[in-house]
């Protein structure tokens, strides 16, 4: 009995029913290489620099916070090249989560899939809070004054002599909330909509963030970078152990590039440009990232950043007063694209577990005009408003980036898998054939290190939340272990007993693809 249940968990699907499914979706495949990179750009560069940035620093890293952006770039870059081998091979919607289904079988692609949930939805609602600080910054400036109540998760983390705690209040972020639900209605309407808006936001905030890096240095005073590495002060506040811990921290800030993968059905030529819109947008945010945080670790001091507004710290600080209106705008305009790119990539996610039966049917129900999963992305949309209303930015980002490091993981080991059971498998990119062999079995220096690498990001995180729950702070650690509790009943009491490859429905253009009219 054992071994049956054993190898139903491990249903695998065939790669050439991903495949077929990749050629069956009803998606219309407008997205160019372009498209991809800026898709990519538009949901990497948000709240990783505009705001993460600024709390890394303050509460672990201090000036050393561009070492954590390195370590947390290589790991991203080693993953980055996995994906691209697999985004070519495998040019399916679903991400990680379709390419767990194909090596390691359904129940790691329920916990994968489950993962990018936590993951992409708690990184739009992270994403939502930033965006509620800076637009009531900017309202602030005009003489609009939004109460502190309606601006405020429900659940603040206050800076002790101890480290960060957890504490509730009386707040509602309606802010976010509102920016969540404009983000929602736009791709509810059409992915062409969403790819203009993308587009325009994305070269606002570039630009915006090479402005403040050229008029930011001018203002530097290299007393901030002093010392560059603050000395320990206990646990993971400053010193190595805070250079590591803010590595995790701002992990969750190079996620945009996983939202590529998830486009797959949408791309034109998803073989060619999938892994070209990943390696570029990873490549620019990378170098743009690193001069931004230089100067704002410069300009203003480290323990002052610990903001949901760091950037408009940084341009009070500089007193350009229209520079700093023009800075918040961008900030704004780059939340917004993120939430957008992001929401994107958790609706597709959702899809693609329903179309295989593991979530109910509606959120495989696409649009017959529109052709959007327009109810999923509905009833996504009011969970991530909820999460973005009720959580500070500091949960948020931990909950993130374990989900982010975990899929991760998932993905470099399915290169692995992939390339010994399947050599002869056409792939449009692949990892450097450098590695070893265990046993006949290739292990790829590329995705091993990247296995490493996001274990390096988990470890501080997980020390951090077991630390905060020995000293009775246990918030961060019921909301962790709460959705994987909910994530394992959903899977035995609904997925279990509707998978359609379990139940061996074969067809492609089943079901799943069914098209609501209106």
């Amino acid at each position: 009995m054992s071994q049956k249940i054993t190898s139903r968990l491990f249903l695998k699907k065939s790669v050439e029913r991903v495949r077929a499914e990749a050629g069956a979706q009803p998606f219309k495949r407008v997205l160019g290489p372009v498209d991809l990179v800026m898709l990519g750009i538009g949901c990497i560069i948000g709240a990783g620099i505009f705001v993460l940035t600024g709390n890394a620093a303050a509460s672990f890293a201090g000036p050393a916070v561009l070492i954590s952006f390195v370590i947390a770039g290589v790991a991203c870059a080693l993953t980055g090249l996995c994906y691209a081998e697999l985004a070519s091979a495998l040019p399916v919607t679903g991400s990680a989560y379709t390419y767990s289904y194909t090596t390691l079988g359904e129940v790691f692609a329920w916990i994968t899939g489950w993962l990018m949930v936590l993951e992409l939805g708690v990184a739009v609602a992270l994403v939502a809070v930033g965006f509620s600080g800076y637009t009531v910054s900017l309202l602030r400036d005009f003489g609009i004054n939004i109460p502190p109540e309606l601006a405020n998760a429900y659940i603040n983390s206050v800076n002790t002599g101890e480290g960060v705690r957890f504490v509730t209040g009386q707040g509602f972020n309606l802010v976010a909330v509102i920016g969540v639900f404009i983000v929602s209605i736009l791709l509810i309407i059409g992915i062409e909509t969403s790819v203009k808006v993308t587009r325009f936001v994305v070269m606002a905030k570039i630009l915006v963030l090479i402005a403040f890096a050229i008029i930011g240095s001018q203002y530097i005073d290299t007393v901030n970078w002093t010392p560059f590495i603050p000395e320990n002060e206990g646990g993971f506040s400053y010193g190595w152990p805070g250079v590591f811990r803010a590595a995790s921290v701002i992990f969750f800030a190079y996620v945009g590039f996983e939202t590529v993968c998830t486009a797959a059905a949408e791309a034109r030529n998803p073989q060619r440009d999938l892994p070209i819109g990943i390696i570029g947008s990873l490549v620019v945010c990378t170098v743009i990232y690193v001069c931004v945080a230089a100067v704002l670790t410069g300009v203003v001091p480290f323990r002052q950043l610990g903001v949901a507004d760091p950037m408009a710290v940084a341009v009070n600080v500089m007193e350009l007063p229209w520079f700093g209106l023009v800075v918040k705008l961008g900030a704004i305009a780059g939340l917004f694209s993120v939430m957008l790119a992001t929401t994107y990539g958790q609706t597709r996610v959702f899809y693609a577990m329903s179309r295989d039966g593991l979530l109910p049917a509606l959120f495989a129900r696409v649009h017959a005009k529109r052709r959007t999963p327009h109810i999923g992305t509905l009833v996504l949309g009011v969970a991530i408003a909820l999460a973005a209303a009720l959580l500070p930015i500091t949960i948020l980002s931990d909950l993130v980036t374990l989900g982010t490091a975990l899929a991760f993981g998932i993905v470099c080991i399915s290169v692995i898998w992939l390339r010994n059971e399947r050599p002869d498998l056409e792939r449009g990119f692949r990892v450097p054939d450098v590695g070893f062999t265990v046993k006949g079995k290739w292990i790829g220096l590329v995705p091993a290190l990247g296995i490493l690498f996001c274990i390096l990001m988990v470890a501080p995180l997980l020390l951090d939340i077991v630390e905060k729950a020995m000293r009775g702070d246990a918030i961060p650690a019921i909301l962790l272990g709460g959705y994987c509790a909910l994530g394992a009943a959903i899977y035995w009491l609904y997925g279990l007993r509707h998978s359609k490859l379990a139940a061996g429905d074969n067809s492609v253009e089943s079901s799943e693809f069914r098209q609501e009219s209106v």
